[in-house]
Formats: C-alpha cells, sequence, structure tokens
C-alpha cells in the first residue's frame, strides 16, 4: 500500500505535561486515523513504561533524555514505545504508559495519511489486538 497523502504536525509539550495524553490530544483534536511519530526530542522527570511481557509499569523519578519514541497513532488506538537515558546513559526502553511527565520539554513531530486507517483488532496470530491498516 502507497499513500501521497502525508502531512505532518509538529507541537511542543511543556513541563509537567503528560506524554502520552499529550500526544493522544493532538491525535483526537486533529481526527488522525493513520499517524506515526517521526521525532521527538525532551526529557522526562518521572517515567511510567511497561516492559517486554510484564502486566504492570515500571516507574522511576529523576531526570531522563527521551532518546527515542515511535509508534503507530490512531483515534482508534495507538502502540506507542519509548526509550530514555538516565544522568550515567543507562537507558532503557519499552510501552509508553500514562504518567510520563515532560521535565524541560518534549518537542514532537507526528506524520499522518488521509486515505488510510490504522486500526487495532484480534486477527487470531496473537492473544492482543494489532494492527490493521485499511484504504478508506
Amino acid at each position: 500500500m502507497k499513500t501521497e497523502n502525508v502531512q505532518y504536525l509538529a507541537f511542543r509539550l511543556k513541563p509537567g505535561e503528560d506524554l502520552q495524553a499529550g500526544i493522544e490530544k493532538r491525535v483526537k483534536e486533529n481526527g488522525i486515523s493513520a499517524g506515526w511519530i517521526s521525532t521527538c526530542v525532551g526529557s522526562l522527570t518521572d517515567y511510567q513504561i511497561r516492559f517486554a511481557n510484564q502486566p504492570e509499569a515500571s516507574t522511576g523519578s529523576g531526570h531522563f533524555e527521551i532518546v527515542s519514541l515511535v509508534g503507530t497513532l490512531s483515534t482508534q488506538g495507538s502502540h506507542i514505545h519509548i526509550s530514555i537515558s538516565d544522568s550515567t546513559g543507562k537507558t532503557t526502553g519499552g510501552h509508553l504508559m500514562p504518567g510520563c511527565k515532560i521535565y524541560t520539554t518534549a518537542e514532537i513531530v507526528l506524520q499522518y495519511a488521509n486515505d488510510i486507517t490504522f486500526a487495532r483488532e484480534n486477527d487470531g496470530t496473537t492473544p492482543w489486538k494489532e494492527l490493521q491498516v485499511r484504504e478508506k
């Protein structure tokens, strides 16, 4: 599937804002049905990240650099992963959860296509709702 109809949305989250909530707010406000994170740089004071195959999020407080933020975005459900590093450069990452609070900034650029839709549905390949891409 190839799309020629790609747009972008650039914004900044400020100190104290929740990273996941800030992204989801823009997705809903702009009616993004098929988007992805192009780039993000910034920092956190608190994190909530769910590590691979774990039922609950791990948490921490301090000062952390956002070194990677990737994911698929949709008003029908988003899937976002984050990597952060501490003051020693130790890096950790996993599934972005609510509770990741911005320290100084999060400068985010999203891209999205208006001629496709991302949906999350059980398709029998895993026990979870997985990405389904559909043309509009």
